[in-house]
């Protein structure tokens, strides 16, 4: 299958909270490198433009009465892909840290089937961006407990820049997925559930906002995602056993 096939076939999703000031060139752009793949915006409840500016960047926009949470604008994004019959989803931040044209990479990596889930890695490209202590010990944490796990190294499983096709929608979309930071339990859950998880390198564009973490400390994202792990884990390790 050549590229234009594959974009055709592929929904890119950008999941938005007060993004306005960025999301309609994003989606431009992107427009511009694959005109072929329709840009889905979930607006997930923003106070500001973001919707109206996505709508004028080119993109569908879908939008949830209130804050549902990162998680919970995903899980709309791969229902939508889901039930227009798309074989892959890529989905990205929507603050223009994320490089449009590295979407082709995950493209090509899915249609050579080697996995179901990719997630782009500033770790294994070149970090252009300052860490805190704080977060960039959070990071390490967690790859360390995904890497263990999945016994496989995972150099980044807070990254929002992924790739999925629809054997992994389906799984997303029919059992747990987590409403705020879908991050390294998402890998973990994804792991247990028989999904094959493969890292490719990514750049990132210096000064992104904070996205996601936004609304938090970073030691509060920390905790929370430590639990949620500790759960993802324990349920579906225990699933395994019993079947």
């Amino acid at each position: 299958m050549n590229h234009s096939d594959v974009s055709s076939e592929s929904l890119i999703l950008i999941p938005v909270y007060n993004e306005g000031a960025s999301i309609r060139e994003l989606v431009g752009e992107i427009r511009e490198f694959f005109p072929e793949s329709p840009v889905l915006v979930v607006d997930d409840g923003s106070r500001d433009n973001s919707a109206a500016e996505a709508r004028a960047g080119g993109a569908m926009v879908l939008r949830h009465p209130f804050n549902l949470g990162d998680g919970a604008a995903r899980q709309t994004g791969f229902l939508y892909a889901l039930r227009h019959g798309y074989r892959y989803l890529v989905h990205l931040d929507g603050d223009r840290q994320h490089c449009p044209r590295e979407i082709a990479l995950f493209l090509e990596f899915l249609d050579r089937r080697e996995a179901d889930l990719i997630v782009g890695s500033r770790f294994l490209g070149r970090c252009s961006y300052p860490l805190s202590p704080g977060r960039r010990a959070g990071m390490r944490i967690f790859s360390l407990i995904c890497s263990l796990v999945l016994r496989q190294k995972i150099t980044d499983p807070t990254s929002g820049f992924r790739a999925m096709n629809r054997r992994a929608l389906e799984i997303f979309t029919s059992g747990y997925y987590p409403q705020h930071f879908p991050d390294a339990d998402v890998i973990i859950s994804s792991h247990f559930r028989g999904l094959r998880i493969r890292e490719i390198p990514i750049t990132v564009s210096p000064g992104w906002s904070a996205g996601l973490h936004r609304g938090g400390t970073v030691f509060y994202y920390i905790y929370k995602m430590l639990l949620s792990t500790f759960v993802s884990s324990l349920r579906f390790r225990r699933r395994r056993t019993n079947f």
